[in-house]
């Protein structure tokens, strides 16, 4: 699994601000955040098994990240849903990159997935579990899990026991979450950090082989920043990631 929040034009400082944890086999290789020249500048981590990435932002002020989503089915030859949000971070816009993700989606296999994509402008949801659906985030703190988002959740039978744990999981951080009178976009931001390390919420795993591998807190807007924890949030700092002064705020 893996934990979305985000509060989208919740902060006048900070129309976009994610906090997200990533849960993944502890053995797949991956990079840290940093400044990488793909089809458009971007600040991503990457996934150096396939290539893509499962977070990042570009030039544009676009947000794009990603959570599988348990449908439970197999699609041997499907195309690795971080190359996916790679070539989503090339888009100018969310409305642009959600025109590209409906048409990639029609041209290719994947296997299920939320992804999730933000600007100033507006905040999407693609929700795929061999049909596609769009859905549009209002004004707001929303959480988005495997099984679903903002109390909206697919339970599959074949997973109902985890599948109904994650769903109150991603609730009582939904609750935890709403924003405080006079907080701003870094105060909400650390607060997400310290509920997504914080055990009573169970969304930082720790399993055999299996488990939270990173997470990270992302503020858009006029001052962009990446702060980045290479590791479980309940014992590693998170750090900030130092684009060139050359890139776009």
């Amino acid at each position: 699994m893996c934990t979305l929040t985000l509060a989208w034009q919740v902060f006048p400082d900070a129309p976009v601000a994610l906090g997200a944890n990533r849960d993944e086999l502890l053995d797949r290789p991956s990079e840290s955040p940093e400044q990488r020249d793909w089809e458009t500048t971007v600040v991503a981590p990457k996934d150096t098994k396939a290539a893509g990435t499962w977070l990042g932002y570009n030039e544009h002020g676009l947000l794009v990240t990603i959570t599988n989503r348990w449908d439970g089915r197999e699609r041997p030859d499907a195309r690795s849903r971080g190359l996916l949000v790679r070539d989503a971070l090339a888009c100018e816009s969310a409305e642009a990159a959600v025109r590209f993700v409906e048409r990639e989606l029609d041209a290719r296999t994947y296997e299920g997935f939320h992804l999730l994509v933000a600007d100033s402008s507006a905040a999407l949801l693609v929700e795929f579990d061999g049909a596609k659906r769009i859905r549009t985030l209002s004004p707001g703190v929303h959480v988005v899990v495997n099984v679903g988002v903002d109390g909206e959740y697919d339970i599959p039978a074949y997973r109902e026991d985890a599948g109904r744990q994650q769903a109150e999981n991603a609730e009582a951080v939904r609750v935890a979450l709403r924003p405080e009178p006079g907080e701003d976009a870094d105060d909400w931001l650390t607060r997400a950090g310290e509920v997504l390390g914080n055990h009573e919420y169970d969304v930082c795993i720790h399993g055999d082989g299996f488990g939270t591998r990173s997470s990270s807190l992302v503020r858009l807007g006029e001052t962009p920043r990446f702060e980045h924890a290479d590791g479980p949030p309940c014992r590693t700092d998170y750090e900030r990631v130092t684009p060139s002064p050359s890139f776009p705020p």
